[in-house]
């Protein structure tokens, strides 16, 4: 029987808190995993930028990728070692490099899921090239931007087509702001999406591998607090809906880690935002929810890794498009859709895999999250980002809701809360 080594690369930009977390959580659970007669011991890395050989071999069974969508040094990096070394990554670099928010809500529209009426505008400007003169002057037909916001009904919202990070979004309630907003836009192109309104629930899910985290969310609260603490805010049949809804996005996508926004109206959910293959996952906004994200990550990407997940480098639409010509209510087809996406991401083996090897991260999270490491993480994040006479209270803050997560969870996994003052 031979020691054979699973690695884990972290390919980061600006993250600090949720590594360094990570890491920890992986360190401590000292894994010796049976595989084939031998034993798997799991070591984390961190990802360098540097020249590479395209035939340089990859150290690396599976890497978390948080820079492909916008670095194009590591993205290559990742599509090399991918092609190449058979490189597990989160997630698929070909799928989120070409598939935007645009893409997203068409194909969704296609399998009968409920997205709001959505229109796409020209630009308002447009940056210089020698045929596009040429190629406005033939072909593009002038419009009245008015009328199309009355095709849509007011309000909706103006956002880019391609999305991230909130910028550029606007509600629009009428002409005047349409027409302000526009002007603003530059030479971005835009979405105009009707409104759910008005909305008794919005739920943000943070889908990882086949786990699924359902959140109440508050888009018009400071940053800090949009993801809120709450509990039994969704009835069962609708969580189930939500899982299904955020695992058949993934899955159509070949994405492993991604979050999915929908808002509720008279019963019924409208997804809205569900193209984030690079959700947010720092604990200044996730605070109690924070230890939930790293937990998840570190089981899939350890299955993954223990395991030579093999990576799908492309993606197939065909068994959900059977499903969405066949006459059954949207809601039979969810299911069906979730189905397919439960297998394509190994549910069932996972959750073994889980119960037979991870059966001890709870409690090793449980502890780590009380620790002073855990607190050097979540101050590190906050001094990256708040002004200095705040640093104290908002460590203090987050570090509090961390705490709160850990009453909850001494409760749920039957632990001794202890001192959790610490």
């Amino acid at each position: 029987m031979a020691e054979i080594t699973r690695r884990i690369g972290l390919s980061l930009g600006a993250d600090l808190c949720w590594p360094i977390c990570y890491e920890e959580i992986v360190r401590r659970l000292q894994l010796r995993v049976p595989v084939d007669g031998d034993t798997a011991t799991v070591e984390v890395e961190r990802l360098s930028i540097e020249p590479f050989d395209l035939r340089q071999p990859c150290r690396y069974d599976v890497v978390l990728d948080r820079v492909t969508h916008w670095y194009s040094t590591s993205r290559e990096w990742i599509k090399k070692a991918i092609l190449m070394d058979g490189l597990y990554v989160l997630n698929n670099p070909w799928s989120i490099q070409s598939m935007e928010k645009q893409t997203s809500y068409c194909a969704m529209m296609h399998l009968g899921i409920q997205v709001p009426d959505t229109w796409v505008v020209p630009p308002r400007e447009y940056d210089f090239h020698p045929d596009l003169q040429a190629t406005l002057e033939r072909y593009a037909r002038p419009f009245d931007l008015g009328e199309v916001g009355e095709q849509i009904g007011y309000p909706f919202f103006m956002k880019p087509y391609d999305g991230g990070a909130w910028v550029g979004v606007n509600r629009i309630d009428n002409q005047g702001e349409l027409e302000s907003a526009y002007a603003q836009s530059g030479n971005r192109l835009m979405h105009l999406q009707k409104a759910v309104a008005p909305y008794d629930l919005f739920v943000r899910c943070l889908g990882v591998g086949p786990q699924v985290r359902p959140i109440r969310y508050n888009p018009e609260a400071p940053l800090h607090e949009r993801y809120e603490v709450a509990f039994e805010f969704l009835e069962g049949k609708e969580a189930t809906s939500l899982r299904d809804l955020t695992l058949t996005i993934n899955s159509f996508f070949g994405w492993d880690f991604n979050s999915c926004e929908a808002l509720r109206q008279d019963g019924a959910f409208y997804p809205i935002d569900f193209a984030n293959a690079c959700p947010d996952s720092q604990v200044t906004s996730l605070h109690y929810h924070f230890p939930w994200l790293v937990s998840a990550v570190a089981r899939w990407s350890i299955f993954c890794a223990v395991t030579k997940r093999p990576m799908h480098m492309n993606v197939d639409w065909a068994p959900y498009y059977e499903i969405a010509a066949l006459d059954l209510p949207a809601e039979e087809k969810l299911q069906r859709y979730g189905a397919i996406a439960r297998e394509r991401l190994d549910a069932e083996r996972f959750e073994e895999f889980c119960h037979r090897h991870l059966s001890h991260l709870d409690e090793v999270a449980w502890e780590f999250f009380g620790s002073d490491r855990a607190k050097e993480a979540v101050r590190l994040k906050v001094e990256s980002l708040f002004p200095a006479h705040e640093h104290e209270e908002f460590t203090e803050h987050f570090w509090g809701l961390i705490q709160f997560w850990r009453r909850t969870e001494s409760d749920r996994l039957g632990l001794a809360a202890g001192d959790l003052s610490s």
